[in-house]
């Protein structure tokens, strides 16, 4: 085993964190550099690590594998493949946007940061883990540090959205437990590379497969989140501050679409093969619905978070039509998603942190006192609603056409063309909301109203310029995410 990257990559923001907590003195900006370099250091390596992965080979690559706990055949087994690496490569770019999106906290500084960093370890543990128990323990490192940062950094009913998410979430672990250990007690191993090639739908009963499928998918499914399960990600969203916000809308949500994969469709097949219509259906609920109810927000925060649980039955959609192009296009639209709604979430706090205020109704006139922030915000809604050129786009016509033209699932074309209505519904909510912030008669109270400064504008433009780079050049990403999907489908 060579340099271990992929430790070095988890494990360097939760070092980070330790430092931060030792660090003598409470200076403020001296907490925020540290942050800030630790980030940028596993942000650089992911980067690195991108640079080197091998297109020609499936299967991950940068292993590292350890036995654990041999009674039980628990290992420290880490690896990624075209599926995790553009996902662990978006943690740890976003990581550093939190830090400097945190750049003004002073409150308690030194406990912020130190959670911050140890919430980004739980993610990235996550995408890298190839045991399911260490997968598992990854999943829930994210909870404290999560539950903390709304409610002591929060604002409005914060204690309420923090406990409800940790309700949700640990209501979905449990299931996830009891589902593993199922899988561990008919299959004898934790190690998911080998599930996945174990036949699971022909070893196990039909029944005992598909309690295994759903106890583990409902985990997934409250964590993207899919209707009914969603009603945690309006709250946590509204209530959490702006950095926060950014990681939940940017990789969180991405946990569940990523588990899905990687779990659900790899090991049990031809299990989601017969229970794709019922899911796709979900998929198009979520879509509509979470649409419909973006219409009736009247606050910018809580509008954003109801456009997530549309644009997450996308990825809903691309993962269970079952074909190589539009599991390819939900991975990419859970890359995309996570760039164009952090930098929407971003850009809300700066609003907030200029004008004061969230209250859409209460906004308007605002794009001669900010210009930069409106550019920058009209570009991250335009992208949400899948404007040609930018990421949005090229996920999102890569979930329908591979949807559509899917063999997998009966019906399936009904069911897209209901999603494309998500995209109509979308633009209409996007340019509404623009509309009623920045533009018609200038607000006196928002006469002296500041534009973003030096460091806003940096890590904005740079969130743009990855939304467009993906949008004009896609295959910088799906070369590789194909190579990890046709394994996949080839389980068919």
């Amino acid at each position: 085993m060579g340099f271990p990257y992929l430790s070095t990559i988890v494990f360097l923001p939760v070092i980070g964190a330790i430092v931060i907590a030792l660090l003598p003195g409470a200076n403020p900006r001296r907490i925020k550099l540290t942050a800030a370099a630790f980030t940028a250091v596993s942000f650089l390596l992911s980067l690195a690590l991108f640079s080197m992965f091998d297109r020609s080979l499936d299967g991950p690559q940068f292993v590292e594998q350890l036995s654990w706990i041999p009674a039980i055949d628990v290992q420290y087994f880490m690896g990624v493949d075209g599926l995790s690496l553009p996902l662990l490569l978006l943690t740890t770019f976003l990581g550093i946007v939190a830090v400097f999106v945190s750049w003004k906290i002073d409150l308690r500084a030194r406990e912020y940061f130190a959670w911050l960093l140890l919430l980004e370890t739980g993610i990235l543990g996550v995408f890298c883990s190839l045991d399911l128990i260490l997968f598992f323990i990854f999943w829930e490192v994210e909870i404290i540090p999560m539950y903390l940062l709304i409610s002591i950094w929060g604002s409005g009913r914060k204690e309420y959205s923090a406990m409800k998410f940790v309700l949700y979430t640990l209501i979905g672990s449990a299931l996830m437990l009891a589902g593993i250990l199922l899988l561990y007690f008919q299959a004898g191993t934790f190690d998911m590379v080998a599930l996945a090639g174990m036949g699971l739908d022909s070893l196990l009963s039909s029944m005992m497969a598909s309690a295994i499928f759903f106890l583990i998918f409902i985990a997934y499914a409250i964590k993207l989140p899919v209707f009914p399960f969603h009603t945690w990600l309006p709250d946590a969203h509204t209530d959490a501050p702006t950095a926060v916000s950014v990681i939940l809308a940017g990789v969180l949500l991405k946990m569940g679409g990523y588990g899905m994969i990687r779990v659900s469709v790899s090991m049990f097949p031809e299990t989601a093969q017969n229970y794709a219509p019922l899911i796709i259906a979900l998929a198009v609920v979520s879509v509509l619905y979470g649409a419909a109810l973006t219409f009736r927000q009247t606050d910018l925060k809580r509008l954003i978070a109801y456009s997530s649980v549309s644009h997450m039955g996308f990825v809903l959609l691309g993962v269970f039509a079952l074909s190589q192009v539009s599991m390819t296009g939900a991975t990419l639209q859970m890359v995309s998603h996570g760039l164009i709604t952090g930098l929407l979430f971003a850009m809300v706090g700066l609003v907030y942190e200029k004008a004061h205020e969230r209250s859409i109704p209460r906004l308007g006139g605002l794009a001669r006192r900010m210009p930069v922030i409106v550019v920058v915000f009209s570009i991250a809604g335009l992208a949400a609603l899948g404007l040609p050129s930018t990421s949005g786009f090229a996920a999102e016509i890569l979930v329908f056409l591979g949807s559509f033209s899917s063999d997998m699932v009966s019906g399936i074309q009904v069911y897209t063309i209901l999603a494309v209505v998500g995209v109509v519904l979308g633009a209409g909510y996007i340019l509404w909301m623009l509309r009623r912030v920045f533009y018609g008669p200038p607000k006196e109270q928002y006469a002296e109203v500041p534009d973003a400064d030096r460091l806003e504008k940096v890590y904005t433009i740079a969130m743009v310029a990855l939304i467009m780079l993906i949008g004009l050049y896609p295959r910088i990403l799906t070369d590789i995410i194909k190579i990890a999907i046709q394994p996949i489908i080839g389980g068919f």
